[in-house]
């Protein structure tokens, strides 16, 4: 089933870039997986006993990891002990053709093995070195164990989310790592277009969790500094506009409705029979309809109440306004948009079968993406990158298996 060096493959964007990930839950690994879906050789290296912690993480069937199967797809597996000074020289000549590794260790660990940026980039000069953290590689918070949940807290993200008089709300996924890890795609292909274009060298891109999703929640330091506002939470709705909400619908489902624009307000307010308010003082701005708030959500609401989620749905798209239905994954799966633009696809795959899983992220129409196998066993590569990739002896290999520096 594994497919490798198709003529569609050289065709992706990366093709020709080599990328050692020895990174794990969550940023690191879903850098990697963006940078294999468009061509990048991404040599995945777990710990040869314990594997990759992803591997545990999430839903399985029969014993099989679902999530792994996804976040590891498009990448080579070898067990390797990167502790152990042999699976450490092991990993330093994998480096040597490599042009990317991505890790996410505590500051100082991989210093601590004798595998730091210092002595990568004298292995190999030009080697983009992508450390991700919670904190950074430098401050007082440096050392701290970081997690996405910690990022979450302090970005300002769980201040503003959740109703006005209920606690900060966490969410139930791992958005931070989410965000840090499309940024973190970003900041490696930057540098090695710099390298690239510019003829610059190998550098270290140092990313903590905590930045990318600050800069998701938006400008609320800059808004302290500049007025002294410190933003609260309003629940589902907005300071800048209204009606913005979900809404229940007359058979139990829900919507969500969005008035970012004003003329986008004034049709909704007509489909739900109250023209009359478009004409007040206050409607002609997104916070003063925000002021308001509680008037416009009853109207809406109430009309929203009367009529079925399809019949919300059809009505709303007629009239050109903004609404989409609250979705899960079995929604996700049936939806006819989802399915006419192929955003969820079906994989082959070794122990599953057909599966389902999330499209590359998006379209490009001369360099497409591809997702050529899903996430491999552990150590499923170690021969093929080691003996013949490498040239280690046979005999070597297993000697280092036996010491368990190898899987």
């Amino acid at each position: 089933m594994i497919q490798r060096d198709t003529a569609e493959d050289r065709h992706g964007p990366l093709h020709g870039i080599r990328v050692l990930d020895v990174s794990t839950i969550l940023a690191g690994p879903l850098c990697c997986q963006l940078l294999g879906d468009f061509g990048a050789d991404v040599i995945k290296i777990e710990h040869p006993v314990s594997g990759d912690s992803m591997r545990g993480h999430g839903e399985a069937k029969d014993g099989v990891p679902l999530w792994w199967k996804e976040i590891s797809r498009n990448k080579r597996t070898v067990g390797l002990n990167l502790s152990d000074p042999d699976g450490a020289a092991l990993f330093l000549r994998l480096v040597a053709s490599a042009d990317v590794v991505v890790e996410n260790f505590r500051p100082g660990t991989l210093e601590r093995w004798g595998i730091g940026p210092e002595r990568l980039h004298e292995v190999n000069p030009g080697l983009v070195i992508v450390r991700i953290t919670g904190f950074g590689q430098t401050g007082p918070y440096a050392a701290r164990p970081g997690f996405g949940t910690l990022a979450e807290a302090m970005s300002g993200f769980a201040h503003l989310t959740g109703e006005a008089d209920g606690p900060p709300t966490l969410p139930a996924f791992g958005l931070a790592d989410s965000i840090c890890g499309i940024a973190a795609s970003s900041a490696t292909v930057m540098a090695l277009y710099a390298r690239a274009a510019h003829g610059a060298s190998g550098q270290v891109v140092d990313l903590s969790l905590l930045e990318p999703i600050m800069a998701a929640v938006g400008p609320g330091p800059t808004a302290y500094d500049q007025l002294g506002v410190v933003p609260q939470r309003h629940g589902n709705r907005s300071t800048n506009n209204a009606p913005r909400n979900t809404y229940r619908t007359r058979d139990g489902r829900w919507v969500a409705v969005s008035t970012s624009a004003q003329a986008i307000a004034e049709r909704v307010l007509r489909l739900v029979g109250r023209p009359e308010v478009i004409d007040e003082p206050w409607f002609r701005s997104g916070r003063g309809r925000a002021a308001h708030a509680d008037l416009l959500d009853g109207y809406v609401g109430a009309w929203i109440g009367d009529r079925t989620r399809d019949e919300v749905v059809r009505e709303f798209t007629a009239a050109g306004a903004a609404v989409a239905p609250v979705y899960d994954a079995r929604d996700l799966i049936e939806d006819e948009h989802v399915r006419a633009t192929e955003m969820i696809t079906t994989v082959l795959d070794d122990d599953l079968g057909p599966v389902r899983m999330h499209n590359v992220m998006w379209r490009m129409s001369e360099t497409p993406g591809r997702i050529r196998f899903t996430g491999r066993p552990l150590g499923a590569d170690t021969d093929e990158l080691l003996v013949t990739e490498l040239g280690c002896p046979p005999e070597l290999l297993a000697e280092l298996r036996e010491r368990k520096v190898v899987a």
